[in-house]
């Protein structure tokens, strides 16, 4: 079988498979140990109490493995599986195949990501692209979008459910036009692998809650408070996020006291943080459920003159170059989304041609942290990271 790496990227190679370890394994011989990250206070959240050393291997609170199952209870394939023959990638090549890409939103470096590593992927195979939509984070917008998608008779849909629930329905008239259907992250409910789906391709976002929890836990004391804010509207992919840092916590610091505070505009996030810290002065650390609501409530904070050590899910370009300045946010279970948006042009592939596709692929979770910034921005990005990024390593020496 052909290795998916095999396609060529402008800036560098496709990959479907993490290195993260093999990075995090280069650096082995390294004192990460050493790294000393000051500056950050837990006592009040008000910046006013003593700064203590903390210490952050990415090592240490990155899993081993694959936390999470898929929705419905399945193992985890491998982004292996999803690899193509030469007589398969032929196939895939002479069909004059079309495939429609469905966001739920495009204002965050993790969409801009997969859809570049779906883009990259299916152009490599001869597959045409015919639109691509952006719900903006609105039920009814992506209703709309996957109805106009369905008219325009792809071969192929790849999406983002923005309400698993409330979008059901349409997704369903997906395959009862004969169309084939990859899901980004989860499935939309009641719909049945293969005959309404073909695929769901995932990051283990259990893993991500765990590596956030993880690290938040080096910052809160013994008996102290940890603070989540969370996406409160019931959303598959960030509830297993949540579900997990709360498992973390009990199962391995049962004395930290959690507090939550949930938000349903994601444009609102910075104000319903800030309210939080002012009315919980006891909060030692937060986690917030996703990069863009985490520099949101970075800004609030700052303005507010509230210091607090946070850890979020998702290495977005803002957040580094925070954490690399030694600012508010500490320590990211960070996603591949480029090498995500390979799986799932792959799958959607295999799908067209009636290759069989696992029902749920997973990509592992990335840890970062200071100590292994550069390196992991590289990876993740496919790029080297930006001059604002370095300036910050440099002026705060903190990055590994």
């Amino acid at each position: 079988m052909n290795n998916p790496n095999s396609l060529a990227h402008p800036r560098k190679q496709i990959t479907v498979k993490s290195t993260a370890r093999s990075l995090l394994t280069a650096v082995g011989g390294i004192a990460l140990a050493s790294l000393v990250l000051a500056g950050c206070t837990t006592d009040s959240g008000s910046g006013s109490g003593a700064a203590e050393t903390v210490v952050v291997d990415p090592r240490m609170i990155e899993p081993a493995g694959i936390v999470g199952l898929g929705k419905n209870g399945e193992t985890p394939a491998t982004v292996d599986e999803l690899e193509l023959t030469d007589e398969e990638r032929a196939k895939v090549a002479a069909g004059d195949f079309t495939v429609g890409i469905s966001m739920n939103t495009m204002d965050i470096d993790w969409s801009r990501l997969t859809l570049e590593g779906i883009e990259d992927t299916l152009n490599e195979l001869g597959v045409e692209i015919i639109s691509v939509t952006d719900a903006k984070f609105d039920v009814q917008q992506q209703i709309s979008d996957l109805e106009n998608l369905i008219t325009q008779r792809p071969d192929a849909i790849i999406s983002i459910p923005t309400d698993d629930i409330a979008t059901a329905e349409t997704y369903k008239k997906v395959s009862a036009a004969g169309i084939k259907l990859i899901f980004i992250h989860m499935p939309a409910s009641g719909l049945v692998y293969p005959t309404d789906y073909q695929a769901v391709i995932a990051p283990d976002n259990q893993g991500n809650g765990e590596i956030a929890a993880a690290a938040l836990a080096e910052y809160i004391p013994q008996d102290g408070v940890a603070g989540v804010v969370d996406f409160a509207i019931d959303f598959y992919t960030t509830n297993q996020r949540t579900l997990r840092v709360k498992e973390w916590f009990a199962e391995n610091r049962p004395d930290v006291t959690i507090k939550e505070v949930g938000f349903t505009d994601t444009n609102g996030v910075g104000s319903v943080a800030a309210n939080f810290m002012t009315g919980n002065p006891d909060v030692d650390g937060l986690f917030v459920i996703w990069d863009s609501p985490a520099m949101q409530a970075v800004a609030s904070l700052r303005n507010a003159g509230l210091t607090v050590p946070i850890t979020t899910v998702d290495l977005g370009a803002e957040v580094a170059v925070d954490m690399a300045s030694g600012g508010y946010i500490k320590a990211v279970g960070a996603q591949e989304p480029y090498s995500q948006g390979v799986a799932e042009a792959l799958a959607a592939a295999r799908a067209i041609i009636g290759a069989e596709t696992p029902p749920w692929v997973a990509l592992p979770s990335v840890a970062v942290t200071p100590a292994n910034l550069l390196e992991s921005y590289e990876e993740i990005f496919g790029t080297s990271a930006p001059s604002e990024v370095v300036n910050a390593c440099d002026a705060s020496q903190i990055c590994g």
